[in-house]
């Protein structure tokens, strides 16, 4: 008996052991209308809000005085000595890290001029920034919170959609991103979203965001940011690199040339 004998059998036996499982999976996978398996769901898609155009950020009317993030305990201490800083150095604030570092969640939906794009497909719906040339994805496809996500600078996103309202869920922010100017927080921070079109006024979209950390906050901030349409604007290359003259020393500490 030779060594192609024996592996023949071996080899029929070990495919019809695993065509089962593998059929399974086959049959698990196309029933999942996710992002990974886009094709014939799109349809779907005409029934979501137009949020087609770019939406560039309304900032605050003058005058309006806005709700503030309540920091405690270190993080109040933190805050504390990053306003002393602010008020005995004519603005000026030790920097850690690069000025061309992104400022991630939740300060990338409300930086000054750069507008935002939305992007729907089957399982997802992408934020575009032009601020840093950054994205967010919004797993829409059912999924849950991962149990070993490694922190990013924009977290793990989930949501869904409650007719035209798109309702947010995002955990696993680095540490090293802040809630506001100087307010830093923990690794339990929690941020929820709530995104539609301003009633009364389909050219203006809000974003009411509801912000939680039980080690670094009081109590949830809330705070709302709203953007303006437009349809015959596109976003802009943003290469941060090429004007980079902040360099960072051993000590993580930003310099200027």
């Amino acid at each position: 008996m030779n060594l192609r004998s024996l592996l023949v059998p071996a080899l029929l036996c070990a495919l019809a052991l695993s065509a089962p499982s593998v059929l399974a999976a086959q049959d698990s996978a196309a029933s999942i209308p996710g992002a990974a398996l886009p094709k014939g769901h799109y349809a779907p898609l005409n029934n979501l809000p137009d949020w087609g155009g770019i939406w560039l950020p309304n900032f605050p009317p003058r005058g309006v005085k806005r709700e503030r993030p309540q920091p405690k305990g270190q993080y109040l201490k933190a805050y504390q000595d990053w306003q002393h800083q602010v008020e005995t150095q004519h603005g000026e604030v030790k920097h850690e890290g690069s000025y061309c570092r992104p400022p991630g969640m939740p300060g990338i939906m409300a930086v000054g001029q750069y507008p935002i794009e939305f992007l729907f497909t089957p399982g997802r719906v992408t934020i575009h920034h032009e601020a840093w040339q950054q994205w967010r994805s919004i797993w829409t496809d059912g999924r849950k919170h991962p149990d070993d996500w490694d922190p990013t600078f924009y977290g793990h996103s989930i949501g869904h959609w409650e007719g035209d309202v798109l309702l947010v869920d995002t955990v696993g922010i680095k540490t090293v991103t802040e809630i506001a100017p100087g307010v830093k927080h923990s690794d339990k921070l929690h941020i929820l979203e709530r995104f539609h079109l301003a009633p009364g006024d389909a050219n203006t979209l809000v974003d009411e965001i509801t912000v939680e950390d039980p080690e670094a906050l009081e109590h949830p901030w809330h705070n709302t940011v709203t953007f303006h349409r437009s349809r015959d604007m596109d976003l802009l290359e943003f290469i941060c690199a090429e004007n980079d003259r902040n360099p960072v020393d051993a000590s993580g500490n930003t310099g200027f040339e």
